[in-house]
């Protein structure tokens, strides 16, 4: 009798066959309007909003396929349904959030704070080990993002107010478009921090008006000025950015997660809630300028310098409340995408 146990054949799994394009089509669209809208607000990731949509898996498998010039019709028209969804949403939504972060700048900064913490367990779960070189580039992308807000606080950098550049420009929309690509990392925040923020949005709001109103060499003006450097920026962001991560990932992966962990956790020191855009006074300075009672008239109040107050007791109370709404939501979304794909995003 012979000592070699009986082989127990099991049937063979059939291989995962995606979705039909058709399905993936509203699935897409929906991620995009959830992305573009993310990337309106600093401090939500438009990663994030793709995994609830239950498309991020698949968008990175269509961008890794074009960045490499492999062009396949799927791809395609997965990757341009998102984009299209997403640059709609930021160009009708632009307006409405610009002016909250303008005038009620302590409950949105609030909010962001929420959104930013409600992104940490994305990250957190992508890590398979949690050992020193996680923690030495956790403690790395920290002490950048401390460092980043320090120098704003002080002047170094650009502020939300300043007038940026069209090198200023380009940067963000590199920053912007890599920070897009795993979920738990903010564009826009690196937009606020950058300076850029508000300008970029005012920019899109006045190039919807423009077109509104049939002024179109004000928005041709707006798409030179604005548009061509932050697009560029966007397209070399996304390209470099989703090959260096590959890259990073595959042979440094504890180290490169523990560092998009440190840069999310530091974000929030740059959100600090209680401040808002203060009305100057004849006789002060601003961007080199002396105030005087007709030029304070024609300042746009996104231009008013920005100060920090001490909160009250209601300021405080609504800020925690917010942080927590804010950290729902990120949370509830992420949530969303795993409950209905189970554990494929893990």
């Amino acid at each position: 009798m012979s000592d070699t146990p009986a082989r127990i054949d099991t049937p063979v799994q059939p291989p995962h066959q995606p979705p039909p394009v058709a399905a993936e089509i509203p699935r897409a669209a929906l991620g995009g309007v959830l992305m573009g809208m993310a990337n309106l607000v600093p401090g939500i990731s438009g990663g994030t909003m793709l995994l609830a949509a239950g498309i991020y898996p698949r968008f990175i498998d269509a961008l890794a396929e074009i960045t490499t010039l492999r062009f396949r019709s799927r791809s395609v028209i997965l990757l341009a349904t998102v984009v299209g969804s997403a640059a709609l949403a930021i160009l009708f939504l632009a307006g409405p959030v610009k002016d909250l972060v303008v005038h009620q700048r302590w409950m949105m900064y609030s909010l962001f704070i929420g959104l930013t913490l409600g992104g940490i367990p994305e990250v957190w779960r992508l890590f398979e080990q949690r050992g020193v070189p996680m923690w030495v580039g956790a403690f790395a992308g920290f002490a950048a993002m401390a460092a980043l807000a320090l120098l704003q606080q002080l002047g170094a950098t650009a502020s939300v107010d300043a007038e940026p550049g069209f090198l200023l420009l380009g940067i963000a929309g590199l920053a912007g478009a890599g920070a897009m690509i795993l979920p738990g990392i903010s564009g826009g925040y690196l937009l606020l921090v950058l300076g850029v923020y508000v300008p970029i949005l005012a920019g899109i709001e006045q190039f919807v008006s423009a077109l509104k109103t049939g002024a179109f060499d004000a928005a041709m003006d707006v798409a030179w000025s604005i548009g061509l450097p932050v697009g560029l920026g966007i397209i070399l962001g996304v390209l470099g950015a989703s090959n260096l991560l590959k890259i990073c990932l595959e042979r440094f992966r504890a180290a490169t997660l523990g560092v998009l962990l440190g840069l999310l956790v530091g974000a929030v020191i740059g959100l600090w809630p209680f401040q808002g855009g203060v009305k100057p006074l004849p006789g002060d300075v601003l961007k080199g300028r002396v105030m005087t009672e007709q030029s304070i008239l024609d300042l746009n109040p996104k231009d008013y310098p920005t100060q920090y107050f001490r909160p009250d007791v209601g300021h405080a109370a609504g800020a925690v409340g917010l942080v927590l709404i804010g950290i729902g939501i990120t949370f509830g979304v992420s949530r969303l995408g795993r409950l209905r794909f189970g554990r494929q995003h893990d």
